[in-house]
């Protein structure tokens, strides 16, 4: 019954999470189209990062993994954990506000930190006034956080995975009234009004995001109320969790820090060398949001659901249950992971092209090419996410930022020689192409890690099932690759060809070789539909 539930809680966040990412992704549509891929568009991107950025680096791990096992341990407190849940909440929200208050006075220094080629450049006071209106979001960020994890805690996991919807809609608005009514922006037209209501606008989303918890909460039986008596040895526990998990986000938001200032540069030296394709931020970001999207629905989903369930396991020590979830959860998982993996691979300008249809060509081309070189990292990062968040149930945070320091570590230094040796216009693709390899290596890390736990996942079982989903969907789509040229249609209706018989063919290789993993997929596709 527990596994049906899960199953279900799974299903619904992928729902949620569908319709979520096909809304973000029309936002996101839209924001190309409204700002371009090219400077303009980097301005805005790096301001509305940051508050996630900064977001992720001081309390999004702790939010997010961190404080799910403790809130779950409090739940068998004799009152239900309401004062630990409040005081939990007083500690998030005072941090929040003076963390957004602190981004906000201090948004010039930052962009020097993150775009330093823009100082001296009208983009500079742009991307500022953009980062101003748009930090706000780290607070609502957070309590939108919260407020989800206290309600998955007490079992109810859907509305966490629609509320974005909200937000995408709202700004989706925004964005659809500026292509309506205004001309083309550019760095020299856009005006402090613009900067305003694109910036102050986004936040609104968010807001929206965090408000609609907060009923949900209060039908789960929570009382949120404001607790100050913080001397409370549990909370403390949690702090101290929470500060391993700001060194694991240190670690990987100054690689990312890294990733950003070469991105930009090599945006403004290519600019000034004549290239007017976008090649810096922009692209990286949007070919990473196309391959961050099968991840989210179906992996976030299902270890969302799981985590709570795991966390009580390891309380009650079922070691042989927790190699049991671990091990179905990335088989499972595999079965969607793989096909989008290598769709990326082989046809990532015609993805690009599909998508980005506002852009010229080239843009999307280039987008293409950053994608395909993200592609199979889609694989490591979402079997690392499973494992990071077994790691989490054991509340075992330092070793984790051990091997996360590890990999970024070799991340960097090869982000760093690619800007020095890679043509600045391939500087991107050449990056994507690193979180691929780094994101690997932390794969073994975690597969190491979780091991220490007594969690022996049986790895070559785990690997020849992902090489002979590969090797089946390898076989499914090259066909099709090496007659792409000759395919009907435009760019919409030749994908809808590749995808559609890619798959078709994969389902049926995969009965023939009984994967049976496939069909657990099936179900839990049907129970999403349904």
């Amino acid at each position: 019954m527990e596994n049906n539930s899960i199953a279900k809680a799974s299903t619904l966040m992928a729902a949620g999470t569908i319709v979520s990412r096909i809304t973000g992704l029309i936002r996101n549509l839209l924001l190309v189209a409204l700002l371009g891929t090219a400077l303009l568009g980097d301005t805005y991107n790096v301001a509305n990062t940051m508050p996630n950025i900064l977001y992720n680096l001081l309390i999004g791990g702790a939010l997010t993994a961190v404080f799910v096992p403790q809130i779950v341990r409090s739940l068998r407190d004799s009152d239900g954990g309401h004062a630990f849940i409040s005081r939990l909440f007083t500690t998030t929200v005072l941090f929040l506000l003076t963390l957004t208050l602190i981004g906000i006075w201090l948004a010039p220094q930052i962009v020097n930190i993150y775009a330093p080629k823009f100082t001296g450049l009208p983009e500079f006071e742009v991307t500022v006034l953009f980062m101003r209106y748009c930090l706000p979001q780290i607070f609502f960020l957070g309590l939108f956080a919260l407020l989800g994890q206290i309600a998955n805690a007490k079992g109810r996991f859907g509305p966490m995975m629609w509320a974005p919807v909200i937000n995408n809609l709202i700004v989706i608005a925004l964005f659809g009234w500026y292509l309506l009514n205004r001309d083309q922006l550019s760095i020299g037209n856009i005006t402090t009004t613009d900067i305003y209501w694109l910036g102050a606008g986004t936040s609104f989303g968010y807001l929206a995001q965090a408000a609609i918890l907060f009923p949900v909460v209060y039908r789960s039986g929570v009382r949120l109320s404001f607790k100050f008596d913080l001397k409370n040895t549990q909370l403390f526990n949690s702090i101290k969790l929470a500060g391993w998990s700001f060194l694991y986000a240190l670690i990987s938001q100054l690689s990312y820090l890294v990733t950003i200032i070469i991105a930009t540069s090599a945006a403004v030296e290519s600019a000034a060398n004549g290239i007017r394709t976008g090649v810096g931020y922009t692209p990286y970001s949007n070919a990473y949001l196309i391959l961050i999207l099968p991840h989210s629905i179906i992996t976030v989903s299902v270890m969302t659901a799981l985590l709570p369930k795991l966390a009580n396991l390891v309380i009650d020590q079922k070691i042989p249950e927790i190699k049991s979830e671990l091990r179905n959860a990335i088989k499972v998982v595999g079965v969607f992971i793989v096909p989008a993996s290598l769709l990326f691979l082989f046809f990532g300008p015609l993805i690009a092209r599909t998508l980005y249809f506002g852009i010229s060509a080239d843009d999307a081309n280039y987008l293409g090419y950053t994608l395909a070189g993200f592609a199979l990292g889609l694989i490591p990062v979402s079997i690392n996410l499973i494992l990071l968040r077994g790691l989490n149930a054991f509340e075992n945070l330092k070793a984790q930022v051990i091997g996360n320091f590890i990999m970024n570590l070799i991340s960097v230094l090869l982000s760093v020689a690619a800007a020095i040796y890679i043509e600045s216009k391939w500087v991107v693709v050449a990056m994507a192409i690193i979180f691929t390899i780094h994101y690997f290596i932390g794969l073994g890390i975690s597969f190491y890690l979780i091991k220490k736990h007594q969690i022996n996942l049986a790895i070559p079982a785990i690997a020849i099932h992902y090489l002979k989903l590969i090797a089946i969907f390898t076989f499914a789509i090259a066909p099709l690759f090496l007659i792409r040229d000759a395919l009907p249609g435009g760019n919409l209706i030749q994908l809808i060809i590749v995808s559609v018989v890619s798959t078709l063919i994969y389902l049926i290789l995969g009965f023939v070789f009984k994967v049976k993993e496939i069909k657990s997929a099936i179900n839990l596709m049907t129970r999403a539909v349904r």
